[in-house]
């Protein structure tokens, strides 16, 4: 499971986020309790700027470990919605 892991984090920084996406929802109907797998479904959907979609993947992780890093990437995530919306308010 590490090789996959490690194979589908370069695939998120290096590649293909659509494919590391497809791997990591088949990882995780495997492996649901893996907070590392959700973390880095997150980062791939956020990648994409699929933020829901990742701000509920890093939640996940959370909730399986809060100490995981998807607890930084969720309130960083949040603060930049936070801003884009208060910037789409006062055009």
């Amino acid at each position: 499971a590490m090789e996959e892991i490690q194979s589908i984090k370069r695939m998120i920084t290096e590649g293909d986020p659509h494919e590391a996406i497809r791997l990591l929802e088949e990882y995780v109907k495997r492996q649901p309790e893996s907070d590392e797998a959700w973390f880095l479904l997150g980062k791939a959907h956020y990648k994409l700027g699929e933020i829901r979609l990742a701000l509920n993947s890093y939640l996940r992780a959370m909730e399986l470990n809060p100490d995981s890093p998807a607890r930084s990437a969720y309130n960083m995530a949040i603060q930049i919605l936070d801003f884009y919306n208060k910037d789409m308010y006062n055009q």
